[in-house]
């Protein structure tokens, strides 16, 4: 069975294209094609946050094997919809403030990625 990715953004698709094709270029300097060893399905919140959670949503009833997700407004509507679905933050301001992490250094649940936040004496990355 072929892995599929979910990636879900408060952006619009314009907005979103560069990181978007970086992350695609990333997953094929790894090995990775799409349609072929994995898909993609992504979700657009048009710059509307009240969209968020009925994309979540979506998202977790296609049974996606990850879902990659960037903003706040963002990750929280995936945490709430996506029940033990894996969750990759690709920024989070503060995932322990806004509680998707119990801590840096023990996340628990099932999300991972990377933070900006400057509480960490570790270093601004981190992953469980």
């Amino acid at each position: 069975m072929i892995p599929k990715i979910g990636l879900l953004t408060l952006a619009t698709p314009a907005a979103a294209a560069p990181l978007v094709e970086a992350f695609r270029q990333e997953l094929r300097e790894l090995g990775y094609v799409d349609g072929k060893t994995f898909v993609l399905q992504i979700r657009y919140g048009e710059a509307k946050a009240e969209r968020l959670r009925e994309l979540a949503r979506d998202l977790a009833a296609l049974k996606m094997d990850v879902i990659v997700v960037a903003q706040d407004q963002a990750i929280a509507a995936v945490k709430r919809e996506a029940g033990t679905i894996p969750i990759v933050m690709s920024n989070s301001s503060d995932p322990v403030g806004t509680g998707f992490v119990a801590s840096l250094a023990h996340p628990g649940g099932n999300i991972t990625g990377l933070t900006i936040s400057r509480r960490s004496s570790v270093g601004s990355g981190w992953s469980c």
